[in-house]
């Protein structure tokens, strides 16, 4: 009975995003045309230079393995100083897989504006 129910929401998910998706595209559409504007940004000839988006993945899940990495050691550092190992992994591991990803986030948004 419970593998139903996840079945039946699983799909109620599924379909209410891709309703929200189309119908959202759907009004900005026609958003565009009562304005008058040209449409032609939804064929993608006008796509802007942007970093190709297997560059960015790889970049992010480096700076993520760093920081969970560098989250470990220091986690170790840590818990011989007498920091309790029980909470000073986790928080290590977090902390700097987070900044590892902020970190990944300004190098993306350094690389799309350079030229």
């Amino acid at each position: 009975m419970e593998g139903v129910i996840i079945v039946i929401s699983m799909f109620i998910v599924v379909f209410g995003i891709a309703y929200l998706h189309f119908t959202t595209r759907h009004k900005e559409r026609l958003a565009l045309i009562e304005k008058g504007t040209d449409a032609s940004i939804f064929f993608g000839k006008n796509i802007s230079k942007t970093s190709p988006v297997w560059k960015i993945i790889i970049l992010n899940l480096a700076l993520l393995s760093m920081g969970i990495g560098a989250g470990i050691f220091l986690g170790s550092m840590l818990e011989i100083s007498g920091f309790e190992e029980n909470a000073i992994y986790p928080a290590m591991i977090f902390l700097m897989g987070g900044l590892g990803l902020l970190i990944g986030f300004f190098i993306t948004k350094k690389m799309d504006n350079e030229p």
